[in-house]
């Protein structure tokens, strides 16, 4: 395992190094590590570190949402509310309607194996996704009219909503019909995702205060291991209460950092975002190579040129799901533009359950996987330099 560690590490991080240097965005050589280093080319990773990739990756995501969360102004996020709520479902919507159109189409797949591929597909990557609209918050790019802060809310509870639609369209395929709980599990699993992570921030900031109070104060290190232990908590609960209450984990790990950044003194609040920030620069790559690891190469050629046009077809509609959402807003056209590439990204959901299809025997699930991972192959890198390359010049700084 130390031979892999180092591997990805070492090699992971060249490679950003030198597409930073020819003026890529870094997650293109982190993923070009991943797939180069993992099973299904050169295969030098250990198998233990494989089989808990999916952990690796989970605590990677939980450090960078920490820093969005410490580094979020709900302030600013309730100027934008409606925007907001809508970019956590409707262009995901307007997407899997795009998959039912072509696929079959394109495809030949039936309409019900075209919704089990849309869901899969259509959730956006907060891993590709949050890390920059931190770093536009940081840098003051269109806070002014919190477009980072809506984007990253909206990415946030993206993939709650297609997750259950996703074992949704499964069940159905599998031929055990939809189920209306599963659609009022989204708006619950946000609710108390938000709740509880709400109450563990407040129980948090109470101890530090109080341990400050007694003169026996918390070093800021100490804090972050605190925090990083209450998270991966709260993300366990949803684990254990699966199939009984739904609650995001996720959503629950940034209510708590917000909770801690509005109870807390701001230079408190403001190292802890620098001590997670220090700690992304690992997880980072972690994250990212362990996503390359996780995609088969060998699929990509069977999905062919159809694949390709299916997966650009379905980003139009997608588009349009996001200009539906910022209509009637004071955002300029090129923050519209903005908007639209920002929610581009695909990789850490379609490597998670891009095979699952596959896996529960389904008549598409080669097909399946295999339009995931030429997505994840498309639209991680075109997203992530889109957002690099434009930002600049779209968002008023």
């Amino acid at each position: 395992m130390l031979t892999s560690l180092s591997l990805i590490f070492l090699v992971g991080l060249a490679t950003a190094a030198i597409c930073q240097k020819i003026k890529l965005p870094r997650i293109i050589g982190m993923l070009f590590t991943g797939i180069v280093l993992g099973p299904y080319v050169l295969d030098l990773l250990d198998p233990s570190i494989l089989s808990i990739s999916a952990e690796l990756r989970k605590m990677a995501l939980i450090i960078i949402l920490l820093k969005a969360g410490l580094s979020l102004d709900l302030g600013d996020l309730k100027k934008v509310g409606r925007p907001a709520i809508m970019l956590s479902f409707v262009p995901a919507s307007c997407e899997i309607v795009g998959y039912i159109i072509f696929a079959p189409i394109l495809l030949g797949v039936s309409r019900i194996d075209a919704a089990v591929m849309g869901a899969v597909l259509a959730a956006v990557s907060p891993a590709v996704v949050v890390p920059r609209m931190v770093n536009l918050m940081e840098n003051k790019y269109g806070t002014d009219k919190a477009i980072p802060q809506m984007i990253m809310a909206g990415a946030s509870c993206d993939d709650i909503f297609v997750i259950v639609l996703f074992t949704t369209f499964l069940g159905m395929a599998q031929g055990q019909g939809a189920s209306v709980m599963s659609f009022v599990n989204i708006p619950v699993s946000i609710i108390l995702g938000v709740a509880l992570g709400a109450v563990a921030g407040y129980i948090l900031y109470r101890f530090f205060e109080t341990a400050y109070a007694h003169k026996s104060c918390v070093r800021n290190s100490t804090k972050v291991i605190i925090v990083l232990g209450v998270s991966f908590l709260l993300i366990s609960i949803e684990t254990w209460l699966e199939g009984k209450v739904a609650v995001s984990g996720l959503l629950a790990v940034v209510a708590m950092a917000c909770v801690l950044k509005m109870k807390s003194i701001a230079f408190v609040s403001k190292r802890l975002s620098e001590k997670f920030g220090k700690l992304w620069i690992a997880a980072e790559v972690i994250l990212f190579v362990l996503v390359g690891a996780a995609v088969d190469i060998r699929y990509t050629a069977k999905a062919g040129a159809a694949a390709v046009a299916l997966i650009f077809a379905a980003l139009i509609f997608r588009a349009f799901g996001v200009l539906l959402c910022v209509a009637k807003t004071n955002l300029s056209l090129k923050e519209r533009a903005f908007c639209v590439i920002a929610y581009m990204p695909k990789a850490t959901v379609q490597a998670a359950i891009g095979s699952v299809p596959l896996a529960a025997g389904l008549g598409c699930g080669k097909i399946v996987l295999s339009v995931a991972v030429m997505a994840i192959i498309i639209t991680a890198p075109l997203g992530a330099f889109g957002m690099d390359a434009t930002y600049r010049r779209f968002l008023h700084h």
